[in-house]
């Protein structure tokens, strides 16, 4: 383009700029005029909602049908989770009548292993305990002190990874990509331990995760336990 004709050009886009304020000021101080002329508003595609509002037809239905189907999302999802959690809490109220149905501490293990595998789709559950003293067949013996190692000196439960799953589940912590533990102490004078489950899933424990229903099955485990002498 000629220097000539970008000058014209650029003229022509300051006229229109100015022409577009003179008109744009005069539709401000007279909205009158498009609310009253329905083939204008058809053009530009509003509608009329009201005496003083001017509705944008499809761009609102646009943004109320998107609100829709994210409410209707949201509205699935909390179904989703209230049956998984009515699922999970049915499945450990069963776990419950298993632990007090053991005969002795080395049955309670296993039933714990079972209740894990076929309640839970889990890897395993185990019962690790600190001595000195005897371990109970079936059980995992841990050094003194070391549940807090696990969990911190004040915690009681962690969910998540953790280093320390070979120690847990031995054989099968290689199948275990995440961890539930909660603190347990069993006896008098007490022993501390942990009751911990595996997941085959990194995301089956996360640290986002409440802990209750591990923390009402330990206790259920702690009460079971104490009904036969310390070992």
């Amino acid at each position: 383009m000629s220097e000539a004709g970008a000058k014209r050009s650029r003229s022509a886009e300051a006229e229109l700029a100015r022409d577009w304020d003179v008109v744009s000021g005069f539709l401000r101080e007279n909205p009158e005029l498009i609310r009253q002329d329905p083939a204008l508003l058809t053009e530009l595609d509003l509608r009329p909602r009201t005496e003083n509002i001017v509705d944008f037809g499809p761009a609102a239905l646009a943004r109320l049908s998107q609100a829709k189907v994210a409410e209707k999302q949201a509205r699935v999802q909390l179904e989703v989770t209230a049956r998984a959690n009515f699922a999970a809490q049915a499945q450990a109220h069963a776990a419950v009548i298993d632990i007090l149905e053991a005969r002795n501490n080395s049955d309670l293990a296993r039933r714990l292993e079972e209740i894990a595998q076929l309640r839970f789709g889990l890897v395993t559950g185990v019962i690790a305990i600190e001595g000195p003293g005897h371990t109970p067949a079936g059980w995992r013996e841990l050094e003194f002190d070391f549940t807090d190692r696990l969990l911190g000196p004040a915690g009681l439960a962690r969910m998540g990874a953790s280093p320390h799953a070979e120690l847990l589940f031995s054989q099968q912590a290689e199948a275990v990509k995440s961890i539930a533990m909660v603190r347990i102490a069993i006896w008098n004078p007490a022993r501390q331990g942990v009751l911990a489950f595996g997941s085959p899933d990194p995301r089956g424990f996360t640290a986002d995760m409440g802990a209750e229903l591990v923390a009402f099955l330990a206790r259920v485990v702690e009460r079971t336990a104490e009904r036969w002498p310390a070992p």
